[in-house]
């Protein structure tokens, strides 16, 4: 895997339809800078302004990738996207002239072939990567979607999709470092099922689709009239149905379908904006879970470089122990989630929790991978505010805080027995009666494992 950012060798420019406003488009991408990435745009809008092709500016994935900033919009930028990306190239500016980038022959084929004939050209500064550590998951349940990535020194992507389609079945594809995009992945066709694409045109969609930019998948008989609409909608006279398919009577892959999918997944993916050094696999993938997963990685990427405010020193006597903290709290065991507070003003405090392997609730959670549960990690940043609060009465016994709303909880990374969890509280606003609105992080070393924002009402009991 190449280390340093690539652009193309010269500009190239595409013209065609788009597949659902069915508009003539005209796009060029040409060579960028280094550090620029990948960048549409809308020189057909005032100001020609830009839109990154990155995943925050996802506004919409039905039938296709969208991406918007202000009032510009680019809509279905997956197969160039996968195109560019996939064959190596980290920066261009592609002009565009229309909401909608060209669906050409429903693949990434001539994109990828223009891409080779111009060439790609090195250029000095490094490329970043997102080296994945861990296994994460992004799933759908109720959908059967899952996606996991797993580390590797390279990036690889493996896809299933079963749609319980009597015509296409269970397809498998797969995408490796040495295997040969242009001819494994970017000739394959977007595909559809013909009661979706009835349904889309009477919404007004699909404008620019035919039978010579997609698969449509005929799943039941077909009846004369229903042939004469299809006519109709397709401008054509010798509509018919072979072998499952609408006029499409030869596949360019057995698995046409699933390495479609996997030219969109490799896609979307490109939007993180870095590479990637992992393994993917996905079962039944579309825009919005691969859009939704990169954001998920993104999130975690911003928030690894969130390090603590405070350094907790073990060799500094606290400035509450553990006997001053059951003075102010009531808990009692086994749920006093704070041992210590080490550094406290007037705005802000920072406590720690031991975990440690004889903690009760690890007999159950789980037994075979002892993780501390995720309410407690909460509960733990609520004691700690709580400690914050009460420290500000002169007769803490008598008072005790109460949730009244936890926002924005964010967990980053698991606990595990032996972690020393530093809990940090900051005021986000002054106490206003008798209401604390505190922004909580805690922190394993100086990686981010949780975040919430945590608003308690402060009540005397006594």
């Amino acid at each position: 895997m190449s280390i340093k950012q690539n652009t193309l060798g010269a500009p190239i420019t595409f013209s065609g339809k788009g597949l659902h406003t069915g508009k003539l488009v005209t796009m060029t991408v040409s060579p960028a800078p280094e550090n620029h990435g990948i960048v549409f745009r809308r020189i057909d809008l005032q100001g020609a302004p830009l839109v990154p092709a990155l995943c925050e500016y996802v506004t919409d994935t039905a039938r296709g990738t969208t991406i918007e900033q202000g009032e510009a919009r680019v809509s279905t930028i997956e197969h160039i996207m996968s195109a560019l990306w996939t064959l190596g190239v980290d920066n261009a500016l592609i002009d565009i002239n229309a909401p909608e980038v060209p669906i050409m022959d429903g693949s990434a084929r001539e994109y990828a072939a223009e891409i080779l004939r111009v060439g790609i050209v090195e250029q000095s500064a490094n490329r970043k990567y997102y080296e994945v550590t861990e296994k994460q998951v992004y799933a759908i349940p109720e959908k059967g979607v899952m996606l996991a990535i797993y580390p590797n020194e390279e990036f690889s992507a493996s896809v299933h999709i079963d749609f319980n389609s009597k015509v296409i079945g269970n397809q498998y594809a797969t995408f490796n470092p040495e295997d040969n995009y242009s001819a494994k992945i970017a000739p394959n066709r977007t595909f559809v099922f013909l009661h979706e694409v009835e349904a889309l045109a009477a919404a007004g969609l699909v404008k620019g689709g035919d039978v010579d930019n997609a698969i449509v998948i005929v799943e039941n008989p077909v009846t004369d009239e229903q042939l004469q609409r299809l006519s109709s909608l397709f401008g054509k006279r010798d509509i018919k149905v072979t072998g499952g398919y609408l006029n499409n009577l030869e596949l360019r892959a057995t698995n046409e379908m699933a390495r479609h999918k996997l030219l969109d997944l490799l896609g979307d993916f490109a939007l993180l904006g870095m590479r990637i050094k992992g393994s993917v696999m996905a079962t039944r993938p579309g825009h919005y879970a691969n859009t939704e997963f990169m954001k998920q990685i993104h999130n975690s990427i911003r928030h690894d470089g969130v390090k603590p405010r405070f350094k907790y020193d073990s060799r500094k006597a606290p400035l509450f122990d553990v006997m001053d903290i059951r003075k102010m709290l009531p808990h009692r065991f086994p749920f006093l989630l704070v041992d210590r507070i080490y550094h406290m003003d007037e705005q802000s405090i920072a406590g720690i929790k031991q975990v440690t392997i004889n903690e009760p609730f690890f007999q159950g959670h789980f037994p075979s991978e002892p993780i501390m549960p995720g309410v407690l990690i909460v509960e733990a940043m609520a004691q700690c505010s709580g400690i914050y609060v009460l420290s500000k009465v002169e007769d803490p016994e008598n008072y005790s805080t109460y949730f009244l709303r936890i926002d924005n909880v964010r967990f980053r990374h698991k606990v595990i027995p032996g972690d020393t969890m530093q809990i940090e509280c900051v005021l986000a606003e002054p106490v206003r009666r008798n209401l604390a609105n505190v922004e909580c992080k805690v922190f394993v070393g100086d990686t981010l494992v949780c975040e919430a924002t945590i608003v308690a009402q402060i009540v005397k009991t006594k």
